[in-house]
């Protein structure tokens, strides 16, 4: 076995400087391989992390349904026609689907003026049964969140949104207690919801305030109709093909063609995880292919400079040999030399790539959607192993040619 010492370190770094330039233009196809191989495999992670911000907190085999006007006539109703939801229709689903875990209706107004004292904003009224919260998790980080006795006794009490608390009072007093008018109408606020993300059912959740479902019929002169029919399924059914029976059940009550697809308005919050979830899968394995090809065609660039390096020394490797030195001892010498390459390059390039994405990391980072845009242990373990397998599979080839060597037909060439 070859002594890896102090002479042998001087060796191996005489033979990389002997031609800078070379030995630069190969290390730099390996470190731009793995480079882009860690910066992929980080940047997918931090957005993975992102979007899972904006979901967090929703319930993902839900699923909504809405009405829009209808495209066919149907028992002497003519096509066109405008329909609406009822309070009976959750108890109809309800009873009608027991694949249903939770069924609730939303009612939802928009642009809605809000003041408090001298502040003022606008966003979205939404009226909720508390319920509502098994779907849509609220983060209450003051008071408490719409309950029961809420709706029994039509309460004016509302939750106010992240952002609507921050517009009416800047000063992030507590405002549980006090009164703010909403249009018109004065509620008491019973608590704050910090609540983020993008993903929601009409509105999103900073800029909303939730009053009881029952407050909003009364106040707003609903009478008993709703806008959107929420609903999670059991644990293993499909939000699709629940959703089929439910939009059945709705159809068949309000006499509703039953391949009327334009009459009915549905979102099915498990098909958009799923694509979600597809997307970043298809990214993942798009990321390692593009890495690992161009990592590998940097290995294949060390191994041809090996190649030319050892034809290049060819009568040193004979004079060696002719010497006492054996067979395995220029098998060993060969493959440090392409593994000291591959990895010093391989390296700078890991760190350069961890790097850059500590700073879109840190520049991306708030209180509500911070992200992690690094690699993850194994990962850079990994990394790193591919690095010590490349850098021998590179110097195979080289190492085995100058095996080949004969020092009398070496010293012959020369």
């Amino acid at each position: 076995m070859r002594r890896f010492d102090l002479d042998t370190c001087e060796e191996i770094i005489l033979t990389i400087t002997r031609n800078k330039t070379r030995s630069l233009l190969t290390a730099f196809g390996v470190f731009w391989g793995i480079f882009m191989l860690v910066a992929l495999m980080g940047g997918t992670k931090g957005v993975q992390d992102l979007m899972a911000k904006q979901f967090v907190g929703f319930a993902t085999n839900s699923g909504f349904m809405g009405t829009n006007q209808t495209s066919k006539a149907y028992k002497g109703f003519q096509q066109g026609r405008f329909w609406e939801l009822t309070n009976t229709d959750v108890e109809r689903v309800r009873r009608s689907v027991p694949e249903i875990e939770v069924v609730t209706p939303n009612i939802t107004k928009w642009g809605i003026d809000m003041v408090y004292n001298e502040n003022k904003t606008s966003g979205t009224l939404k009226g909720l049964y508390p319920i509502y919260a098994k779907i849509e998790e609220p983060q209450i980080s003051m008071g408490r969140y719409i309950n029961d006795m809420d709706i029994i006794n039509r309460r004016k009490v509302c939750v106010l949104g992240s952002r609507i608390f921050e517009s009416l009072f800047p000063d992030k007093s507590n405002p549980c207690g006090k009164y703010i008018e909403v249009s018109g109408i004065y509620y008491q606020v019973i608590g704050v919801n910090m609540a983020a993300g993008n993903m929601s059912v009409q509105g999103q959740a900073e800029t909303s305030i939730i009053i009881p479902f029952s407050t909003m019929q009364q106040n707003y002169n609903f009478g008993d109709k709703i806008q959107m029919l929420s609903f999670t399924v059991k644990k293993g059914y499909s939000v699709s093909e629940v959703q089929k029976k439910v939009e059945s059940v709705i159809k068949r009550a309000h006499n509703v063609h039953p391949d009327d697809k334009q009459a009915v308005i549905s979102v099915n919050a498990e098909a958009m995880f799923g694509m979600m979830d597809n997307l970043f899968s298809g990214i993942e394995v798009l990321g390692w292919m593009v890495g690992l090809g161009t990592l590998l065609a940097g290995a294949i660039g060390v191994s041809n400079i090996m190649m030319v390096t050892v034809k290049e020394r060819t009568t040193e490797i004979g004079i060696r040999r002719a010497i006492g030195a054996r067979p395995n001892d220029i098998l060993s010498q060969i493959l440090t030399e392409s593994m000291v390459l591959t990895i010093i390059a391989g390296m700078s390039g890991i760190s350069f790539a961890v790097f850059l994405l500590n700073i879109v990391e840190e520049a991306l980072s708030s209180p509500t959607s911070a992200a992690h845009f690094q690699i993850s242990f194994w990962g850079a373990i990994g990394a790193c192993v591919l690095l010590l397998i490349l850098g021998l599979l590179a110097g195979l080839a080289p190492a085995f040619r100058a095996m080949a060597i004969k020092p009398i037909e070496a010293i012959r060439d020369e």
